[in-house]
């Protein structure tokens, strides 16, 4: 009886070598190759006549196992082993190219749109970062509030600068360098009115050597009030005698003037804003020199350091008109220094900007109500008016006493006038 499947041809094998099919011989049989799945037409949707099995064809019934047909189609050479035959991408899918499809383009205005926010974003927060750093460095020690009987406010406003002789924070090396000196105690070395409105800004020098009178002032340590007895002094004697807030309430009192601001800057910070930036180039017509200073210049264009700057600016005993001299270079280079710190390479450079802010900054005494805005309002002003765009001046002078450079009256009293009712100012100075 045989019991092998239908199918299976017996008698081909019979006398043979049967290795492999239950046959006793010693020798193996050659390769055998299995019956490959010839792949069928695509089968069609559900319907009448579809193939049973969920649309599955029909599968053909294997050979005689000794070969395979040559129709056999792997899918290998289309790729379509896993995917589906017809695709996409496929030869016989969408588009029937035979390559894939091509990706899909960028979409640049999805990537502008993100990109202009991330920059917006990091401008932000920079700026906000930037504001609060700045505000941190500056130093409110001037209180206004202690300044007595004070002239009503006008309109616009107007900022007491000064540039003191202070050496705080300056080791004997600096002081020498410098040519500073190690006096006790802290004078003025340049003192100027700068007034900003809406007909433009004025900045009015007052010279050291003003005489002024000094009025019933409350000091700004003890509180004490003291009776004004009509003396006279240099103005620079106010500051020495009990430091800024005496000194905004001689100026208000000798000019009829308020002071809505005041700021203040010592030897050692104005040298070091001057390194920060590389240095203020400077045209002088003629040269001079000054031991006490340390002032050492030939006449044509040079670029001044820190150093160089403050012999410059302190400069007044290689001149005949001293101290009216001394406060026209003073002019002269704060508007060179102002330019210097407003070009494109330092505004746009952080390598220098950042050094020059905490240079500046770090150097700075303003009074407690003075903010950022105010800070950056008074050096626009001062940048526009050094840069030909206002009008600078020194205090009309009608003569002097005593080694004491007196006001005119006259000329101080229509000034006010003007910068009170924030009118341009027609009146010249010295």
């Amino acid at each position: 009886m045989n019991d092998w499947p239908d199918g299976w041809d017996d008698s081909r094998d019979n006398g043979g070598n049967r290795y492999g099919r239950g046959s006793a011989g010693a020798q193996p049989e050659s390769a055998r190759v299995m019956r490959q799945v010839r792949r069928g037409p695509a089968s069609p949707g559900p319907g009448p006549g579809a193939p049973p099995y969920g649309g599955v064809p029909q599968q053909p019934a294997y050979g005689d196992g000794d070969g395979y047909d040559n129709g056999y189609d792997s899918g290998y050479n289309t790729g379509q082993v896993y995917g589906s035959p017809n695709g996409p991408g496929s030869p016989q899918g969408p588009g029937g190219t035979g390559t894939r499809d091509p990706r899909p383009a960028p979409n640049w205005r999805r990537r502008i749109k993100w990109t202009a926010i991330t920059l917006v974003t990091l401008l932000v927060v920079v700026s906000v970062g930037t504001y609060f750093w700045a505000d941190s460095k500056l130093h409110r020690d001037v209180d206004l509030s202690k300044v007595i009987d004070r002239p009503e406010a006008g309109k616009g406003t107007n900022y007491l600068i000064v540039g003191s002789d202070s050496r705080a924070g300056m080791s004997a090396e600096e002081k020498k360098k410098l040519h500073t000196g190690s006096a006790e105690g802290k004078r003025t070395d340049s003192m100027m009115i700068l007034h900003t409105g809406d007909n433009g800004s004025t900045l009015i020098s007052l010279p050291r050597d003003s005489d002024v009178e000094i009025p019933t002032y409350k000091g700004s340590d003890s509180g004490k009030t003291y009776q004004g007895t009509g003396r006279h002094v240099k103005l620079n004697a106010a500051y020495a005698e009990d430091g800024p807030e005496l000194l905004v309430r001689t100026v208000e009192f000798n000019t009829g003037l308020r002071i809505d601001h005041y700021t203040e800057i010592g030897f050692g910070g104005f040298a070091k804003i001057v390194d920060a930036v590389g240095g203020v180039d400077m045209t002088l017509d003629k040269g001079f020199k000054d031991k006490y200073s340390g002032a050492d210049f030939k006449a044509g264009k040079q670029t001044l350091n820190g150093e160089q700057a403050l012999a410059f600016v302190r400069t007044r005993h290689a001149f005949a008109a001293s101290d009216l001299e001394r406060t026209k270079n003073q002019q002269k280079f704060l508007a060179a220094l102002a330019h210097q710190v407003a070009t494109p390479s330092t505004v746009l450079n952080p390598f220098t900007l950042y050094p020059t802010m905490g240079a500046g900054l770090d150097s700075l005494t303003v009074d407690k109500d003075m903010s950022l805005w105010d800070l950056a309002d008074m050096f626009w002003a001062m940048k526009g008016v050094t840069g030909g765009d206002g009008k600078s001046m020194n205090m009309p002078i009608s003569g002097s006493t005593g080694g004491n450079l007196v006001w005119d009256k006259t000329k101080v009293k229509e000034l006010v006038g003007e910068l009170r009712n924030d009118d341009k100012v027609t009146v010249s100075g010295n």
